[in-house]
């Protein structure tokens, strides 16, 4: 039998993969931030030797750089995502019942707040997110459209902190505006500049403004900046519970004594859940694919995103219904994330109040069978309760086990129960005054 010829072996073709965008966030905010592959900044910083998140006392801002006044419109930035058009990149923003995940919006909002701040501070400095002032939904998404996303720096006085609001609408048609009735969300992030190096804050340019629109929302931003400045003041560790608070406590503490009394009738109602069985936590490592533009540390869209699924989860356990998303109340970043450590989330149901369901604002993904549930709470049928749900985060270094706390989200909800929560220890009845005053602005 005569040898056959070995078969030829078919040349490998080496070529150079596509840059995509990570997981609900769009490529063309992926890539203003994220410019360099995770294994180039890491073999650079192995190279170098040093280590781009410790401080260092040696500025790396220009002294010289330019402060002059900047216009509103010099940090305009609008992004339109395509959902309706690409079913593929679509597929990275629903959830398991078709809808649009609030959470891969928040990463989009956090990203595109990035780059209106470096339009307005340029790119020699570091600039990171303080706080989120508010996001609140304005008006349910009922179909599946493409988004617009749009924003501008609104308050800066020449400090180191700016106010970005940003908003999301239906994408208007070529040559149209975005009307009023589409605007389905908006927000506002405050931003911090830093000198890269000592990692301390360095002064930016204020804002010009030129029209009586950018006067309101200058006006709007002053506002917000001493209403921050003056809950900073009151907070409960530098005020103690007022007269009605303190008498809204005793009472609490009085009728759980009353369930404990074998010779009281009165008992816990079964509507009434204990604030220490509502906790949810949850623990990750950070990976480099939600790095921010400078390569070692986790991106706020991230965490926004993480923090607000698991708020959900803990509103729906709590509830046993699917929760619907009203606003993220005024949250704080306090203490960067760096990528490689090991993220904890703690979710506490702090705060409950009955309520009308006329007060819905949106499903929890942006659309919703809402007119239905106000029907039905027109005629009577049903009860809905606002269900206010703490986040409370703190990162650990693996290598020196040392904690900080990263920050506190408080995320609010509508449930379509009569629930409540019930505080019991001192630390639980001043997480509910928190959460009470947090509801009653």
């Amino acid at each position: 039998m005569a040898a056959q010829s070995p078969r030829p072996i078919a040349a490998r073709h080496l070529h150079v993969s596509p840059r995509t965008h990570t997981d609900g966030v769009f490529k063309e905010l992926t890539e203003m931030r994220v410019r360099t592959p995770w294994i180039e900044a890491l073999r650079k910083k192995q190279e170098e030797g040093i280590d781009p998140t410790k401080k260092s006392n040696q500025p790396a801002t220009p002294s010289d750089r330019d402060l002059a006044p900047k216009r509103m419109s010099d940090s305009y930035h609008r992004v339109v995502i395509p959902l309706a058009q690409d079913p593929w990149l679509l597929d990275n923003y629903l959830n398991a019942s078709g809808h649009i995940r609030l959470g891969t919006i928040f990463m989009d909002l956090d990203a595109l707040s990035g780059v209106i701040a470096y339009k307005h501070t340029g790119e020699s400095v570091t600039t990171v997110t303080a706080a989120v002032d508010r996001i609140t939904i304005n008006h349910p998404l009922q179909e599946l459209c493409d988004l617009e996303l749009s924003g501008q720096v609104t308050f800066a006085t020449g400090r180191s902190s700016m106010e970005i609001s940003i908003q999301v609408a239906k994408a208007p048609k070529e040559g149209a505006t975005v009307q009023k009735e589409d605007v389905l969300m908006t927000c506002a992030f405050t931003m911090v500049s830093l000198d890269p190096n000592t990692k301390k804050p360095v002064a930016i340019s204020p804002v010009k403004v030129e029209t009586e629109r950018q006067k309101q929302l200058f006006a709007l931003g002053k506002k917000n900046y001493n209403i921050k400045k003056a809950r900073a003041k009151m907070g409960l560790r530098k005020q103690t519970p007022d007269d009605e608070e303190s008498d809204l406590i005793h009472a609490m503490w009085l009728r759980q004594l009353e369930y404990h009394d074998p010779n009281n009738p009165v008992r816990k109602p079964t509507n009434a859940h204990y604030m220490s069985h509502t906790t949810l936590s949850s623990s990750q490592i950070m990976q480099p694919q939600y790095r921010n533009r400078h390569n070692f540390m986790i991106f706020g869209g991230y965490l926004l995103k993480t923090t607000f699924e698991l708020a959900f989860c803990a509103a729906a356990a709590f509830s046993h219904s699917r929760p619907t998303f009203l606003s993220l109340d005024p949250s704080t970043f306090e203490n960067p994330v760096p990528v490689g450590s090991v993220l904890y989330l703690k979710a506490t149901v702090a705060y409950t109040e009955p309520t009308s369901s006329k007060d819905r604002s949106s499903s929890d993904d942006f659309s919703g069978s809402a007119a239905g549930n106000e029907q039905g709470a027109e005629n009577g049928e049903g009860k809905f309760t606002r269900v206010q749900i703490r986040i409370d985060s703190k990162v650990r270094d693996i290598e020196h086990g040392s904690t900080k706390p990263t920050g506190q989200f408080n995320y609010t909800f509508l449930v379509e129960k009569d629930i409540e929560v019930v505080p019991q220890t001192y630390e639980e009845f001043m997480i509910w005054v928190d959460a009470r005053r947090r509801a009653e602005r």
